[in-house]
């Protein structure tokens, strides 16, 4: 039944019909009026003040990529509106369903420069699936309504509601309703593509499957590994793509591209069929895309006709939801039979194993050791750089969602936030944030988010003293001038998390690291684990910039070259 409602109330209302629990935000001026209806109603949403608004923006990623739900994060205008902006590009750029809520002036006050006023639907524009600015309060509940749809249908992503404060204010009438369900896309899937590739996929020796976030996006890994059984092919992921297939699975390879496996970058180079499954063959994937899987035919499998021949030219593709996309061929595709290929890609694993050095407190070594000690059942989130890519490579992920990183945007400071987003959607859950001491320093302040509200994430810092990444090309591309990557100073971690209102710890030695995991991650309360390393420890193998995937180099390659 209808009944009058503010505008406040109404967006409220349209919060709980979508079934929304969690929002994460800071207030301000403009937005007071939703607060204060927050307020009123937080025994049915939780709110999260973050520490800063790009720490919402993370934090309502973070819940959505843990879940498949929709993340909500609120902000005012102006400063907090624009601090949104990196959280809601980084959400776009890995597809992620978030929907941002701003108010605005008065809507007697735009375009006059009013104080905290901008134009954040169009500063959002190029980096939101839509952005809407409501200046009527009768427009509010379709247009929150409408953005929840968007976010979620099709290739998934983020939408932004602008509301002007007098439409947080004045009345209309609202009355609930259900939210519609969300239909899978399979209007493009033409049963002429499904055939096609079925017999693309019947004709090949030697096959590689290569899966990205899409597969997640789409709740496809039943489907998948239905598909890589029937295949009988190996596996390879992006950092987006980690857990759609399983990491302990013997048919996988390791992750693709720059830092990838030689096994991985190798097969892909010989194989005479590249099979993608919602991937978009990235420049950190692809390499040099001239030279990229030059024997094979490629089937691209993509809910997003965008992305078909963008980068890498496809063979055959497949355009739409990729669960059922794989079940239409799984219906149709006969087992095959490609040992002798298998067993050749088994060769490669054999020989050129991941390795690092054991004797001493390192990234790699850290993330094996959280691997053992949580059983591979933690949620691992990432900040961006040296330490993501131990952490794509060193722990198994064995389900979707269980990894949570920054892919296309490689955004610093993405990680803290994403974590406590994580765990507030999936609290049964250990969650591991594992940042370099570079990107701790960009949002560290959501420590004390988490202190505040007890939420008990464990922060992992491997500390090198450095910018890890970007010295690491500077060791190898630049004559080593480490200009601006040197962090010479006296930040102590430990304390600064006592600080904060979380429990510290410093490690220095390998041995003891396991007993200081093992105790923050039974104490209940944030805490955070400074783990000092090598500054000159690096990443491999690697792919120099510009060069095809198959020429993966490591250490040991290295050494051999500048002898």
């Amino acid at each position: 039944m209808a009944q009058q409602l503010t505008g406040s109330q109404i967006i409220i209302e349209c919060l709980k019909e979508q079934g929304v629990d969690t929002v994460f935000g800071y207030p301000g001026g403009t937005i007071l009026n939703v607060y204060d209806e927050l307020y009123k109603h937080q025994d049915e949403i939780n709110h999260i003040l973050t520490s800063h608004e790009q720490g919402a923006s993370h934090a309502a990623d973070g819940y959505a990529r843990a879940t498949g739900k929709v993340g909500v994060c609120m902000a005012t205008s102006g400063p907090g509106a624009t601090n949104l902006v990196t959280g809601i590009a980084t959400a776009y750029m890995d597809s992620i369903p978030v929907v941002a809520i701003t108010a605005n002036v008065g809507t007697s006050l735009l375009g006059k420069d009013s104080f905290q006023e901008i134009d954040i639907a169009g500063v959002v524009m190029p980096i939101t699936k839509h952005s809407f600015i409501v200046k009527k309060v009768e427009d509010i509940a379709p247009t929150i309504r409408r953005a929840f749809e968007i976010a979620q249908s099709g290739r998934p992503g983020p939408v932004l509601v602008d509301i002007t404060k007098d439409s947080t204010a004045n009345k209309c009438e609202y009355e609930k309703i259900e939210p519609k369900k969300i239909e899978r896309k399979i209007e493009t899937i033409k049963d002429t593509d499904i055939d096609n590739a079925v017999e693309i996929i019947k004709s090949a020796k030697k096959p590689f499957i290569y899966v990205g976030g899409g597969v997640i996006a789409a709740d496809a890994a039943a489907e998948l590994k239905e598909f890589v059984e029937k295949v009988d092919s190996p596996v390879c992921d992006t950092l987006m793509g980690k857990g759609a297939f399983d990491g302990t699975d013997e048919k996988y390879t390791g992750m693709i591209g720059m830092h990838g496996t030689k096994t991985s970058n190798f097969g892909v180079s010989e194989c005479d069929l590249l099979i993608a499954i919602g991937a978009r063959f990235s420049d950190r994937v692809t390499g040099n895309a001239a030279k990229f899987a030059k024997n094979a035919k490629v089937l691209h499998i993509d809910i997003d006709a965008a992305e078909i021949n963008k980068n890498i030219k496809a063979d055959a593709s497949v355009i739409g939801d990729a669960k059922e996309v794989l079940a239409k061929i799984n219906a149709k595709l006969e087992k095959q039979n490609h040992g002798e290929w298998l067993s050749h890609i088994k060769e490669y694993e054999a020989k050129y194993p991941l390795t690092y050095n054991k004797d001493a407190l390192t990234g790699p070594f850290v993330i094996e050791k959280i691997y053992e000690v949580t059983n591979g059942d933690a949620i691992i989130t990432t900040e961006v750089g040296q330490h993501q890519m131990w952490a794509a490579q060193f722990y198994k992920y064995k389900e979707p969602r269980t990894l949570i990183s920054s892919g296309g945007l490689g955004t610093m400071g993405y990680g803290l936030g994403a974590s406590l987003g994580a765990k507030m959607a999936r609290p049964e859950k250990t969650v591991i944030n594992i940042a370099g001491d570079g990107c701790f320093r960009m949002n560290m302040n959501e420590i004390a988010t988490a202190a505040r509200y007890n939420i008990p994430v464990v922060q992992i810092v491997i500390n090198n003293g450095v910018l890890g990444m970007v010295r690491q090309w500077q060791t190898l591309f630049y004559g080593q001038r480490y200009s601006n990557t040197i962090l010479n100073d006296d930040v102590n971690f430990e304390k600064l998390a006592e600080a904060m209102g979380a429990k510290g710890y410093t490690v220095t030695k390998k041995e003891e690291f396991e007993a200081v995991l093992k105790e923050a991650i039974a104490l209940g309360r944030p805490a955070v684990i400074d783990c000092q390393i090598d500054r000159d420890d690096k990443v491999f193998p690697m792919v120099a910039p510009g060069a095809p995937i198959s020429e993966a180099f490591s250490a040991e390659d290295l050494a051999e070259t500048t002898k």
